[in-house]
């Protein structure tokens, strides 16, 4: 669909290109393509599997399934508003996950696990998000400090993380208690759905973090960060603050993701793993929703959610999960070279509506330097007075 541009031409002969009409800005497929896309997904579905696919149990679990990925993305996209990658995170919710389960362990269970010390649930959880929170400082300090490229250092910093879960667990799975299945479990009726506590806390942490990105300074700053470093740097901006702090986030959210997936699932070490494909896919897809390129906490929801209907329906009509894979692998792939089309689209953009001139304006401008820097023309009547050495005073002078 061509754009089209309304153009107004100014006094001056210069021409201004007014901002896009209300239905492109709001309604155009290229701000809500993924809820088009939600449309045609839903329909297929519920016309090939109306039994399964239409039931409030479906949606329910839906939401709450991909709550924990949703937060997983969210921990991804913050780091990202700076202009930083946090490949680690699969890492560090995997991490937390299990020092919550083995923190909780008698000693006398498991004797071979040396962090096996019996804590109450909500200490060890308390514990494994502090740790969290502290692989994010390292990862700050690493990407910050030692001006190391965020893309190699959170990959590093994931396969050291690895290797410090498999020791804390020596790769055994573990149940968590019935005790602590609850937190998890418990659930505020809403309608038809109950909203469980990951639900609860994605809510909470999405209302937060848009509020911060979208409202405050420090959210702009960061975008700025983010967008032109250089740029933001002269501004005065402290961009590796911003940076440090973006991935000390990160890091705090992948903590309480992993002690939410410890209450549901139990310990597993490669369970954290698998969300960082899921979540820098739903990342990149978002940002080119409602902010046409920009990294943004709803484009972020809706893009996973549009994702997770599609391979719940896939699901349902018996396409194996390994397909889903392959589903986010083709979304991250296109989002990405979207979201780099839509950047240099804007760019063009506003290089092309920053202001013209027509011909008349051009000619107008010429016509005016010329008369400011030739010398005024003189009457005959001036130029006699001049030769015989008198100025003209004017009227009031005569």
């Amino acid at each position: 669909m061509k754009k089209t541009e309304a153009v107004a031409t100014m006094t001056d002969g210069t021409r201004a290109v007014k901002g896009p009409s209300v239905f492109s800005r709001y309604f155009s497929p290229r701000n809500i393509s993924a809820v088009y896309l939600f449309i045609l997904i839903f329909i297929v579905f519920a016309i090939w599997t109306p039994q399964t696919f239409l039931t409030p149990g479906t949606w329910a679990n839906l939401l709450d399934t991909n709550s924990l990925v949703v937060l997983a993305a969210i921990a991804v996209l913050i780091p990202l508003t700076t202009g930083v990658f946090n490949l680690a995170i699969g890492a560090e919710i995997a991490l937390a996950m299990m020092l919550c389960i083995t923190l909780q362990i008698p000693h006398e269970q498991q004797s071979d696990l040396f962090l096996a010390v019996g804590m109450p649930w909500w200490m060890a959880a308390i514990i494994a998000v502090v740790v969290a929170t502290l692989v994010g400082m390292l990862s700050g300090w690493v990407v910050t400090k030692l001006k190391i490229d965020s893309f190699i250092a959170t990959l590093g910093m994931s396969s050291i993380i690895g290797a410090i879960t498999y020791l804390i667990s020596q790769n055994k799975p573990f149940a968590a208690s019935p005790e602590f299945q609850q937190l998890a479990a418990t659930a505020v009726p809403l309608g038809g759905f109950r909203l469980t506590v990951p639900v609860i806390v994605l809510i909470i942490v999405a209302l937060a973090v848009w509020y911060v990105l979208e409202r405050t300074p420090v959210g702009r700053r960061m975008y700025a960060a983010g967008f032109n470093p250089d740029g933001a740097r002269l501004s005065g901006v402290n961009v590796a603050r911003l940076q440090w702090g973006s991935l000390v986030a990160g890091g705090f959210i992948a903590g309480v993701i992993g002690v939410l997936s410890a209450s549901k699932f139990g310990g597993s070490v490669a369970y954290g793993v698998g969300m960082l494909l899921p979540a820098l896919a739903a990342v990149f897809l978002g940002s080119t929703q409602f902010k046409g390129g920009r990294f943004n906490v709803w484009g972020t929801v809706l893009a996973l959610y549009v994702l997770a209907v599609g391979v719940q329906g896939l699901l349902l009509v018996k396409v194996p999960k390994e397909y889903s894979n392959f589903l986010y692998g083709v979304a991250l792939i296109v989002a990405v070279a979207v979201s780099r089309w839509e950047r240099t689209g804007k760019r063009t953009r506003a290089i092309r509506q920053a202001t013209t001139f027509t011909k008349e304006g051009k000619e107008k401008l010429a016509a005016e330097a010329a008369a400011e820097s030739d010398p005024p023309q003189l009457t005959p009547t001036q130029t006699a007075l001049k030769q015989d050495g008198i100025e003209d005073q004017g009227d009031d002078a005569r």
